[in-house]
């Protein structure tokens, strides 16, 4: 079936998309590093403060190959941030879970990322409302 071509809204609005999604992700690396964090160590970091998980469930969630995660978890538990611990579930099975000190790092991390604040804060809450419901609907 051919496709058919963009109107130029939608090219627009694909445009836009990508421009938050680089900016974001630009800011995130710029407050990662001021942590002495890499993005990854960053997003790693956040989950598991979330909840401890198993290597596996990490690079499910973040895409990535286990062996990544690995050496990621490795140099954060160096500095303290995370700690192994045995899963209580399967003991053969170790998780991976955020210390005291890498929670409030996070929490420090989380404090320091500007960019969704300052353009959000111009939006009243019902056009957030607007905003969160469209992402919802468009990633189903």
């Amino acid at each position: 079936m051919p496709s058919r071509p963009t109107d130029p809204l939608t090219l627009e609005v694909v445009e836009l998309i990508g421009d938050v999604v680089a900016r974001y992700h630009q800011e995130y690396e710029q407050a990662a590093a001021s942590h002495q964090l890499t993005g990854a160590q960053a997003r790693v970091l956040a989950l598991l403060t979330l909840e401890p998980m198993p290597m596996r469930r990490i690079a499910q969630k973040l895409k990535c190959e286990p062996s990544n995660i690995t050496g990621i978890v490795d140099r954060l538990e160096a500095r303290g941030l995370v700690a192994r611990q045995p899963d209580p579930a399967d003991r053969r099975v170790k998780l991976a879970a955020a210390t005291e000190a890498g929670r409030q790092t996070a929490d420090r991390l989380r404090e320091s990322l500007d960019f969704a604040r300052e353009p959000l804060a111009g939006l009243s809450a019902a056009e957030r409302a607007v905003l969160r419901d469209l992402l919802r609907r468009m990633l189903g």
